[in-house]
């Protein structure tokens, strides 16, 4: 199986579970660094996509030009159906791509919050094992419109959409399934390294963020992992079918 192709969207991107997920799925992945400039790789060499999250929103792509270049290789993997997942602002970058509006959010989700499947979801391949009430991580600003032919398979008591499909191949998911405690820990130093003040900015202490950490990430990190293994198996089918 070609290898699964992790996209770098920010420099304080680890991919949490992810690597280690794969590799215990016996998939091999290749990295593209779209936040540092690399070349747009080929979706001819790959067997599917994970777009990651970022610091910065969709509205910042003509300022950024990696983010025009993500949006093309996003619609290209859902026109040749090569097997795509987007990750907060991957799962927003998908919506935009396909023509739906990308916003800011009525409020801003950070920490650990409920997440709850709907009906379409207990059939999802990818994201089955999701429970209501499960907790899950957040850090965003923006949400998206579903795009046409979306189906919506998980919400959120403030935000609508947490996790889309779009045909057989495609998924966008907004809340950060993919993080470890060690990214955790990470992305708050980092907030705080550059000035921010994530209480009075995004509305909960750093000191809560973590207590919520140490309550639920075990739990998030195996479902999370569940989700790439689920991907690598559907990347495998994907590339059965094809051969």
């Amino acid at each position: 199986m070609k290898p699964i192709l992790l996209v770098r969207n920010d420099a304080f991107e680890t991919f949490g579970v992810a690597p280690k997920a794969f590799a215990g799925a016996g998939t091999e992945v290749a990295v593209w660094e779209a936040v540092h400039a690399q070349p747009v790789p080929s979706l001819d060499d790959v067997g599917g996509v994970v777009v990651f999250g970022s610091s910065y929103n969709v509205e910042h792509a003509d300022e950024q030009p990696f983010i025009q270049q993500v949006a093309a290789l996003t619609r290209e993997a859902v026109d040749r159906e090569v097997p795509y997942l987007g990750v907060c602002f991957g799962a927003q970058l998908l919506a935009w791509s396909m023509g739906a509006e990308v916003e800011k959010s009525p409020v801003r989700e950070v920490g650990f919050e409920p997440i709850h499947p709907l009906e379409p979801a207990a059939a999802d391949p990818l994201l089955s094992h999701y429970r209501d009430g499960d907790r899950v991580f957040q850090w965003h600003m923006d949400t998206f419109a579903l795009p046409a032919g979306a189906e919506r398979l998980i919400t959120g008591d403030a935000i609508e959409n947490q996790a889309y499909r779009l045909g057989p191949t495609t998924w966008g998911v907004q809340f950060h399934f993919e993080i470890d405690e060690a990214e955790i820990a990470l992305w708050l130093d980092a907030f705080d390294d550059d000035g921010g003040d994530v209480a009075a900015e995004w509305g909960k202490p750093r000191a809560t963020i973590k207590a919520e950490a140490r309550t639920h990430i075990a739990e998030h990190e195996r479902k999370g992992t569940e989700v790439f293994a689920r991907f690598a198996s559907i990347v495998g089918r994907r590339t059965a079918e094809r051969t």
